[in-house]
């Protein structure tokens, strides 16, 4: 079964959607076959991929998401987006704006998505889920539905506000809905080799975080092109295949998956225990 990976912080423009979309790409490159989820109401993931206007898709997660609360059974694959860049899409629209109220009434509202999920994950080796920027129910849905949370963090002033608030939402997420949910790694973004105060800000991650949870390697540097490919409709890596932040997001692809490959053997060896 696929592992679901939810790209998660509360605090808007630190990466989420870039590293969604780059990563997924990188890891469809090393022969995975994965599914990009965009679970934002701003929808940048689908709009970045190319699909600006909401009528070229017939169904999104809005669609989804209902059609399994009413328990309306339509066929998996007439959800999927299949894109040029080797990764499959759920889109996501404004309309999924306000749904989280709607569903707050729902039983078992915590698992909505989740249950959605599960239809996908025999048929991918990942599924990659942009999470929106706030604490609310789609947050909780996201952490209910994840195997693993990797997290962003901007390498500027301010970086780790209230990321403990967002620690404390996984760990309550861990104990009372998601016994296995784990975090894969802070992954530090938007970086500036040439200025001090982007490398004081990522030793400070380092030292804060590192001695508890896993601080990736790989740092992904600030580029003009990553913003100029959504302008494109285009993912960073076919947009400019040989810019710093692609080889920085094609390395972290490497330590995404080795990391995976220990958590599998590992849980084997249990298991023959």
């Amino acid at each position: 079964m696929g592992k679901v990976i939810a790209i998660t912080n509360q605090k808007g423009g630190v990466g989420k959607t870039v590293t969604s979309v780059c990563l997924g790409v990188c890891l469809a490159d090393d022969g995975k076959k994965v599914l990009l989820v965009d679970f934002d109401p701003q929808g940048n993931l689908t709009k970045g991929l190319g699909y600006r206007d909401s009528n070229s898709y017939p169904y999104s997660i809005k669609d989804a998401l209902f059609n399994e609360v009413n328990e309306i059974d339509i066929n998996w694959e007439d959800y999927i987006i299949h894109t040029d860049e080797k990764v499959d899409l759920l889109p996501a629209n404004i309309s999924l704006s306000g749904v989280d109220v709607q569903l707050s009434n729902v039983m078992s509202r915590e698992t909505v998505f989740k249950r959605v999920l599960s239809k996908f994950k025999d048929n991918y080796d990942y599924i990659l889920v942009d999470s929106n920027p706030a604490l609310n129910l789609f947050t909780i849905n996201g952490l209910t539905a994840a195997d693993s949370v990797i997290i962003p963090v901007q390498a500027e002033p301010y970086a780790t506000d209230g990321l403990n608030d967002l620690l404390h939402t996984i760990a309550t997420a861990r104990k009372q809905i998601n016994p296995n949910l784990k975090i894969d790694g802070i992954l530090i973004t938007m970086t500036d080799a040439r200025t001090n105060l982007s490398k004081h800000i990522a030793n400070e991650v380092r030292e804060a975080y590192g001695s508890h949870i896993k601080v990736f390697d790989t740092e992904i540097p600030r580029v003009v092109k990553t913003s100029e490919s959504a302008l494109a409709g285009q993912s960073p890596i076919k947009y400019a295949p040989y810019a710093e932040s692609t080889l920085a997001y094609r390395r972290l692809a490497k330590e995404v998956e080795k990391l995976h490959v220990k958590a599998i053997a590992k849980t084997r060896h249990e298991f023959s225990r």
